[in-house]
C-alpha cells in the first residue's frame, strides 16, 4: 500500500496574522502519530509569510534544512555569518550540524513570500554547520537539486538521499527512478498514478519501484529518493 497524504488533511498553523502554514508531518503544536515523517524526511511545511515579517533568530542542530522558494524572496541571516537573499526558483540548504542560529524574513514590505520548508535527518550528528544555495535550471522532466555528493552542480546533503524537481506538461508520463523509499509532493498541477489522482499539496510515499505518473495538466512536484 502507498502512503497517501492529502493536502486538506495536513496540519494547519495560523500565527499572529503573519504566518500561514500547512504541515505534511507533525510539527510544532501539530501532532499526529500517524504522520511523523517518511524515512529520513521529517518536515514539509508549506509556509506563507506576510510582508515584512518572518522567523526571528532561533537555533537548530543535527538537521538538513532545505528551503524551496515558490513566490517572493527570503532574507537569510545566521550565526556563521551568512547573509543572503533567496528568491523564487532558488534552493537553499542549511546543514545545522553541531548547532546554528538563523533567521528568515520576507524580503518584501508589500508582497507575501511562499516557500516549502523541508527537514531531513542527517546521516551523522555533530558535524560542522554548512550553507549553500543555487538556482538549478530544469533539464528534462526530472532534475536533481540536492544529492549526497553534490554531483552535476547540485547542492550536497549529509544524508544518503536526494531531492529532484519533476516538471511535466499535460499528457506527459514518466516512470519514476527506483529507490528504497520515495516521496512525491505535488506543488502545482494534477497527476495520476494507477487509479489515484494527486492535486496541489497532495503527496504519496512509495515503498515499491517502477511507478509511472502521468500529468493531467502541467505539473511541478518534488521527488525524494530516500533510504529504507
Amino acid at each position: 500500500m502507498h502512503y497517501i497524504r492529502r493536502a486538506e488533511e495536513r496540519g494547519r498553523t495560523e500565527f499572529g496574522g503573519w504566518l500561514s502554514s500547512r504541515h505534511s508531518f507533525s510539527f510544532g503544536g501539530y501532532y499526529d502519530p500517524e504522520h511523523m515523517g517518511f524515512s529520513t524526511l521529517r518536515v514539509i511545511n508549506d509556509d506563507r509569510v506576510a510582508p515584512g515579517a518572518g522567523f526571528d533568530a532561533h537555533g537548530h542542530r543535527d538537521m538538513e534544512i532545505i528551503s524551496y522558494v515558490l513566490e517572493g524572496a527570503l532574507r537569510h541571516e545566521d550565526s556563521a555569518g551568512h547573509q543572503h537573499l533567496v528568491s523564487a526558483g532558488e534552493v537553499q540548504l542549511m546543514s545545522a550540524g553541531a548547532g546554528i542560529v538563523h533567521a528568515e524574513y520576507n524580503n518584501s514590505e508589500d508582497e507575501p513570500v511562499r516557500f516549502l520548508q523541508i527537514w531531513m535527518e542527517p546521516e551523522q550528528r555533530g558535524t560542522p554547520p554548512g550553507y549553500a544555495q543555487d538556482v538549478i535550471a530544469q533539464h528534462g522532466a526530472l532534475t536533481p537539486l540536492v544529492t549526497p555528493d553534490g554531483s552535476n552542480n547540485t547542492l550536497s546533503m549529509r544524508q544518503n538521499a536526494s531531492l529532484s524537481r519533476l516538471v511535466l506538461d499535460a499528457g506527459e508520463a514518466l516512470r519514476l527512478p527506483d529507490a528504497e523509499k520515495a516521496y512525491l509532493h505535488v506543488i502545482e498541477g494534477v497527476l495520476t498514478f494507477e487509479d489515484t489522482q494527486l492535486s496541489p499539496g497532495d503527496a504519496v510515499g512509495l515503498t515499491q519501484s517502477g511507478l509511472t505518473v502521468r500529468a493531467q495538466e502541467a505539473v511541478q512536484a518534488l521527488y525524494f529518493e530516500l533510504p529504507a
